[in-house]
Formats: C-alpha cells, structure tokens, sequence
C-alpha cells in the first residue's frame, strides 16, 4: 500500500473510530474527570504507569489509586504530609503499595518544586536541548528516585532502549487534543510524540510496512514513528488510538483490520 493509500485508509479509520464512546475499558477513560490540567497530569501517570496487564484489573488498579488522591489530586498532594497514600494491600501485578506511595512522593516533591509536572517535563527539556529523549531520561529519572533495586519500573527511561510504551502512552494523553486524548500540555508539540509501541501496535505496523525490525524496542518504536511521520508530518500518533481498537475492544476484531487492509 502506497503512502497516499495508506494515508487514506487511517484517515477512514480515523473518521470512524477516533470517539471517545468507543474508550471504555481504557485507562485514558479516568482523565476525562479532570478539569484542571495539574490534576490530568497526576490522574495520567498514575493511569499510564499502571497499563500493563488484563485491562479490567488495570481499571481496577487505577481506580483504587485515583480514589486515594480525592477529586483534585494536586491540591491533595502539594498539602499531603502523610507518606502511606495508597493502603499496604494494594497490589498490581508488579507494582507494590511501596512502588506507588514512593512514585507519588516523588511526584509531591515535583509538585513542590515546579509547580506541577508539566514545568518539571519543560525544565527537563531545556536542560536536554529540547531532545524528547534525553528530557524523558531525566523527566522518568526523577519519578524513579527511591525505587527499590529490582523493583518494576513505573516510569521508564528511553536510555534503557525499551519502547517506553507507557512512558509515551502519557505524553500523547497530555499532548494531542481531539476527542480521545484530552491533552493540556503545551511543553511538548504533537509532532514530536514518539508512538507508543507494544506487542499490538509492532505487530499492526508491521502489516501496514512501517517496519521490519523483530523487537518492540526503542529503535522499533522510533521507526515505526518515522513511518507515521511520513503520513501525518504534525502528528505522528494521531492514528495509535484508532488502529489499537482492533483486538482489544469488543466488536473489533484484528481479522477486520487485515481485511481492510487488502480492501
């Protein structure tokens, strides 16, 4: 399929999908309840750090979570003196009560320091140069501080060269705005977003000839992004939401999707 074929398709797919009444079940669902972008940004990370596993327990995890931090989780954190947020039964999968309550801490103290997580990020990528990458290491350096040696990492680095799907899930909820992701920050711009890649996403791009490689790692997600870019110059994650539907919700089959594709 040629790029302008190409093009048209995930502009067809775009057209039809990209409504915020097919999200549920979806982490992303949870930051439609925040108004102010300093509370978004904390509902995000907590939810994007989260989103690995069966999607119901991840719903259920995130909610248990965003329940501990009230309805306006940065006025609740910045005032916050108490270093037990989330109860010692809380468990997902990995990520023990210990691992959230120390991500939290470290968010606090961002929190109290920038202002909120958007100036933290910005600071970041001036010190970097305005490279994404190396801002994202110091931005999930930061967020990791204190992690216990061997314990899962909530936030992850892209210098570690894995995908860091949940890393760039949370930049592109904050940064695009239509009527999936609710965006808010201005720090980073659409073209500059990284595809969040996982096994779904690799395996999608490899049918639609965006890349070859066998991994979904870092270099994979990058040029899985290049092969968007080449469609969408402005914004090259305009279509994850759109193409990760097929074999996750109900109704939309991955088999739909190589149909179309030979449409």
């Amino acid at each position: 399929m040629n790029t302008i074929k190409l093009k048209a398709f995930l502009e067809g797919l775009y057209y039809v999908y990209a409504r915020r009444k097919v999200i549920n079940p979806d982490p992303l669902y949870f930051l439609y309840g925040y108004e102010d972008v300093r509370d978004r940004e904390i509902a995000g990370l907590v939810a994007s750090s989260l989103a690995y596993g069966r999607v119901a327990q991840i719903m259920r995890s995130v909610e248990r979570v965003l329940a501990c931090l009230t309805k306006n989780p940065h006025e609740f954190l910045r005032r916050n003196k108490d270093s037990h947020i989330v109860p010692e039964n809380f468990k997902h999968r990995f990520t023990t009560a210990e691992d959230m309550n120390n991500l939290l801490a470290n968010i606090t103290d961002i929190l109290r320091e920038y202002g909120s997580l958007e100036n933290f990020a910005g600071e970041c990528l001036k010190v970097s140069g305005g490279n994404i990458f190396s801002g994202m290491d110091r931005f999930s350096e930061m967020l990791s501080r204190g992690k216990a040696e061997g314990a899962f990492s909530l936030v992850t680095s892209p210098k570690d060269g894995s995908a860091c799907k949940r890393l760039f899930l949370y930049l592109k909820w904050l940064v695009r705005s239509d009527d999936v992701d609710p965006g808010g920050w201005n720090v980073i711009t659409p073209r500059e977003l990284v595809v969040p890649t996982d096994t779904h996403m690799h395996r999608i791009a490899g049918l639609l000839g965006l890349t070859h490689r066998k991994s979904a790692d870092l270099r994979t997600a990058i040029e899985i992004t290049e092969g968007f870019r080449e469609i969408c110059p402005e914004d090259p994650a305009k279509y994850d939401f759109v193409l990760t539907r097929f074999g996750i919700r109900a109704g939309l089959d991955a088999q739909e999707l190589l149909d179309l594709l030979k449409e």
